[in-house]
């Protein structure tokens, strides 16, 4: 039987709950078998460079994987010179998994697609998940006109409606508010032994 791989791409600066909450709705949802978390070395339509290195990005995705069998973490695109491009992410993968591929994005992303490199490639690669999130309004016809792959590639998904930022958790790191019950512990021990985002403002 093939297996049915999700993958949640993003910077994951710093990864929280949130994330982890929305690879697992999908996963039970779909049927998954896996999710793979693929941190991005620089996504190129970010307006801000990560706050935290690559490596300590990609550290603390594999800390707060650790504790679900289904999650696994992916240095594909760390591990790839130059910007993040989804599509070249996706091929990769296309490539090198057996079996069906998930693309789990969240509904401002699906906003944001016809934008993207290569961006009707993307429906070909793989089913795309949608997941909504709280005041996010989808103009779907001018996607469907330009990616008619899409229609039958796209599931929506109702996410779990956890009001955490990555942005947000930045600046209270930086100005040494709690992080706890915000992320796993194990992440939140890693960004005070490593002292990240302390520069932040």
């Amino acid at each position: 039987m093939t297996d049915r791989i999700g993958i949640l791409g993003g910077t994951f600066d710093p990864i929280h709950y949130g994330h982890l909450a929305i690879a697992e709705e999908v996963r039970v949802a779909l049927a998954l078998d896996r999710v793979l978390f693929v941190p991005a070395a620089y996504q190129p339509l970010k307006a801000h460079r990560p706050g935290a290195d690559a490596h300590h990005r990609l550290a603390m995705a594999r800390l707060a994987c650790a504790t679900n069998t289904f999650f696994s973490v992916s240095d594909v695109e760390i591990a790839r010179p130059g910007p993040s491009y989804t599509v070249t992410t996706l091929q990769a993968f296309h490539d090198a998994e057996p079996g069906e591929l998930f693309f789990i994005l969240g509904a401002d992303a699906l906003n944001d697609l016809l934008r993207w490199r290569e961006a009707a490639r993307i429906p070909e690669l793989t089913s795309i998940v949608a997941v909504q999130r709280p005041g996010i309004t989808l103009n779907m016809k001018p996607l469907f006109a330009a990616l008619p792959a899409l229609r039958e590639r796209l599931t929506m998904i109702d996410g779990p409606r956890l009001d955490i930022s990555s942005s947000e958790l930045r600046q209270r790191a930086a100005d040494k508010r709690p992080l706890r019950y915000l992320m796993p512990d194990s992440v939140v021990e890693y960004i005070a032994e490593h002292g990240l985002y302390q520069s932040h403002s």
